[in-house]
């Protein structure tokens, strides 16, 4: 894959730095964290904290995680607008499409922060959503697991440059990555990262997609709900996510390190992942 494109997701600011019993003024590069609104028809649904990168990735990828449309193909118009307090991501939708109808009962109560993928929702029904099974999925090997990580900090241009931002990441069954997706926001890249896939047409079951976070459960379940059939995490999953994985059949990898890693749920996508005898 080509790598994405460096100039964009960060800023250059002063620091006085401390080095050495000296204090020395650089430019420094950070992450962008700004406000972005989510309006669909005209109403607002959520304010996210997130890196205005890959904007239309993201209303995609969003939009179909958090059940505001059915198929890509009700998101039928993205205008992308930067505004003096933020970015408003403004779609527009067919009547017959859930997020046509979010009116006062689907709002979300606060703003999404970028640590939050959850944060307003009123009800536990929202809060705690259960998927519908994955299918089969392709069968990988844990030389194309090790593979991608070792190749996936390469792709990572925002956080090369600035140490702050999570990555999501698909690749296919031989371990070569195809896209990445970067936010300050874990759930954020997740979101990007699927809406990526789909607005190219690719199969998330055809490949896996890895975390550069821990697997929570909301990170599963928007695994799920896009068909993701093999999600690794880089640090730990929650007991929630294991069993969140477990009953929506995905195949959950944590501590996923060059010559290590747990698998949590359905190690059978995993190639001699069946554990050894004592």
């Amino acid at each position: 894959m080509s790598e994405p494109d460096a100039a964009q997701g960060h800023v250059t600011r002063s620091v006085a730095r401390w080095r050495d019993g000296r204090l020395v003024e650089e430019n420094d590069q950070v992450a962008e964290e700004v406000p972005v609104a989510m309006v669909y028809n005209g109403d607002t649904f959520a304010v996210m904290m997130a890196t205005p990168h890959d904007l239309e990735d993201f209303a995609l990828g969003f939009s179909l995680s958090e059940g505001l449309i059915a198929t890509p193909a009700q998101l039928l118009a993205i205008e992308v607008s930067t505004l003096l307090e933020g970015v408003e991501v403004a779609m527009h939708v067919p009547d017959d499409a859930p997020a046509a109808h979010i009116g006062a009962e689907r709002q979300r109560l606060l703003p999404g922060r970028s640590g939050c993928g959850i944060c307003g929702t009123r009800d536990l029904e929202q809060a705690i959503r259960q998927n519908d099974p994955v299918g089969v999925g392709a069968k990988l090997t844990r030389e194309a697991l090790e593979l991608a990580l070792e190749r996936l900090h390469a792709l990572q241009p925002m956080n090369i440059a600035t140490g702050a931002v999570h990555a999501a990441a698909w690749a296919d069954r031989a371990g070569e990555i195809r896209l990445v997706r970067e936010d300050v926001g874990r759930h954020n890249a997740l979101d990007k990262l699927l809406g990526a896939l789909r607005r190219r047409g690719l199969d998330p079951a055809e490949g896996m997609v890895l975390v550069t976070s821990r697997a929570s459960y909301e990170m599963v379940t928007k695994a799920a709900s896009a068909g993701v059939t093999l999600l690794a995490a880089i640090s730990a999953p929650t007991a929630l996510a294991i069993e969140l994985a477990r009953s929506a059949g995905i195949t959950l990898v944590g501590f996923a390190r060059r010559g290590s890693h747990n698998i949590y749920t359905h190690p059978h996508r995993l190639a001699g992942a069946s554990p050894e005898s004592p």
